[in-house]
């Protein structure tokens, strides 16, 4: 029987131990057409999938930490060279953007990899997605922002400042629409029970 060429695939946690991921849980599956650069800074918890055509870029001082029940979908692309913190339950929908760090857009500095940093001026920090925060396709998410626990984020929107908790978020200039459900959390604690009642 012929393998099927389309049929890109996964790499699996017992494979993925060997590579020298800072630390690396079970259940890990990402999609063997992925791009990893930094891999000894990049750590992966437990029950994480991750989609075709993604880009994990950890260099030099920077770090990727991906909680527990995460799912990154295909052609994200994650820079996290000041840091990105994606917490348990948390998901990025399909081509999702995360900076930790950019140029200077301004004007005041010169920008791109090939000019020496003494004439660029860079935004630059930690970009942290809390638990239960799940961002839709296409959103981009600029350096130094705080996404709360909770919180949703709509397709196509830009985010460049804090997002407080157990909100719903959408658009571009991005807008607070309304209260998120918390019911989330009952379901979290009935998955969490019957996992246990399962190993018993």
């Amino acid at each position: 029987m012929t393998a099927n060429p389309f049929e890109i695939g996964y790499y699996h946690d017992n494979e993925l131990k060997a590579l020298g991921f800072k630390s690396i849980g079970t259940n890990i599956k990402i999609a063997k057409n992925c791009l990893i650069f930094g891999i000894h800074n990049i750590s992966i918890g437990n029950n994480v999938i991750i989609d075709s055509f993604c880009s994990l870029i950890a260099p030099e001082n920077g770090y990727l930490n991906i909680g527990s029940y995460v799912h990154i979908a295909s052609y994200c692309h994650l820079l996290a060279s000041d840091g990105i913190e994606l917490d348990d339950f948390s998901g990025l929908s399909q081509g999702v953007k995360i900076y930790s760090k950019t140029d200077d857009y301004s004007g005041n500095s010169l920008t791109n990899p090939t000019v020496p940093n003494a004439y660029k001026s860079m935004k630059k920090g930690k970009v942290t997605l809390g638990e239960h925060t799940i961002i839709g396709a296409g959103c981009v998410i600029l350096p130094n922002v705080t996404i709360g626990e909770g919180t949703s984020v709509g397709a196509l929107s830009l985010v460049s400042s804090n997002l407080s908790s157990w909100t719903i978020y959408c658009g571009n200039p991005l807008k607070k629409l309304t209260q998120r459900s918390k019911g989330i959390l009952t379901k979290k604690q009935e998955f969490l029970d019957e996992l246990d009642h399962n190993k018993t």
